[in-house]
């Protein structure tokens, strides 16, 4: 796999991503809204409440997608007679993404949304989409990726059903035009299952693809997304929920608002965590004081007078630290006591001869 066009560092609007930069946390509503406007504006505000940085949705167009013939992933409509038909019914004017969008950056969120015909990606263009957002099962679709590359912004591709050669394909393609990428590890599973998360592949991506990586879980869990973080991913994309109650077959694998902010606040902290370096000497200095009250010193079991020579028998430890410290017992043994010491008596060193 070449690494030449590579961009170990990519920038989404006025985000860095790549070593040393906070981690992007993309929430996904997809289709959640169920073709509600209300609803998909209030996922908008409830993803910017819980901290996320990005809401992404998914743009399908029936009829440049689809066929009538395509079957559900999961038989869960009661009203739609096709895929096709839900497609038509769930998707929003050109002008109701417009404001979902301005919704978005007046939250301070990025707003992306996955395309899935060039007429989707036509609209989002119109609109103003700072990446794109491959999902997993246009990841070989050639036509597509040209189109999307040519406009220079990054791409973030999802490699839930992909096998690596046709990713290195996916990467070069869209290297051989100069757009930036990011790879996503991604198990096509709903819900995933914690032994198919796939977290080992996030250093094998960085590794292979020199560029940014992440993690699009489906576990419904926050714990793979925290894990990532912490191996080094830099960007995490999970599905998000108003509620377990909710209608659609993304549910069970989506993580709810209040688990969000959860998820939010521990990405936060575990890059706070792991980009600030600790000096372990300077670290111990800074305890010190705690030292003296958690650490023990050498005491006296009983009251011994002047001239004792102590034995290893009439000495203990106990608190505070601010002693002498219990590496010196062994250099205390066969010392001869200057003055007489009392039971639980600190020793100090002045009172040896």
């Amino acid at each position: 796999m070449t690494r030449e066009g590579c961009h170990p560092e990519v920038s989404i609007g006025a985000r860095c991503l790549g070593v040393g930069s906070p981690t992007l946390v993309i929430a996904e509503v997809a289709q959640a809204h169920d073709g509600s406007l209300g609803t998909a504006h209030a996922f908008v505000d409830a993803i910017a409440d819980a901290g996320a940085d990005a809401v992404k949705f998914q743009t399908h167009i029936a009829h440049a997608e689809s066929t009538p013939a395509e079957p559900f992933r999961v038989p869960f409509s009661l009203q739609d007679v096709s895929r096709y038909a839900y497609w038509e019914r769930t998707a929003f004017t050109e002008e109701q993404w417009r404001e979902l969008a301005e919704h978005a950056r007046e939250r301070a969120l990025l707003f992306l949304s996955s395309p899935f015909s060039l007429e989707a990606v036509e609209l989002l263009e119109r609109i103003g989409v700072p990446a794109w957002k491959i999902g997993s099962g246009e990841v070989g679709n050639s036509e597509l990726l040209a189109r999307v590359a040519a406009t220079g912004l990054p791409i973030l591709v999802s490699s839930g059903m992909s096998a690596l050669n046709e990713l290195d394909r996916t990467v070069s393609q869209v290297r051989d035009v100069g757009s930036p990428v990011v790879v996503l590890q991604c198990t096509s599973e709903y819900p995933c299952p914690p032994e198919r998360t796939g977290l080992n592949l996030i250093a094998v991506f960085r590794e292979r693809y020199a560029c940014p990586v992440g993690l699009s879980d489906h576990s419904g869990t926050i714990y793979p997304s925290l894990a990532a973080v912490a191996l080094g991913a830099s960007v995490i994309e999970v599905h998000v929920t108003l509620s377990r109650e909710m209608f659609g077959p993304d549910v069970q694998a989506s993580v709810t608002t209040h688990e969000l902010c959860q998820l939010c606040d521990g990405v936060r902290f575990l890059d706070r965590a792991l980009t600030e370096p600790v000096d372990k000497d300077a670290l111990a200095r800074d305890f010190e004081p705690l030292r003296e009250i958690f650490t023990k010193s050498v005491v006296v079991r009983t009251d011994l007078p002047a001239g004792t020579i102590l034995q290893q028998g009439h000495l203990t430890l106990k608190k505070p630290g601010t002693g002498l410290p219990a590496e010196r017992i062994p250099t205390l043994v066969g010392r001869r006591l200057k003055r007489s010491v009392r039971s639980d008596e600190l020793l100090q060193e002045d009172d040896l001869e």
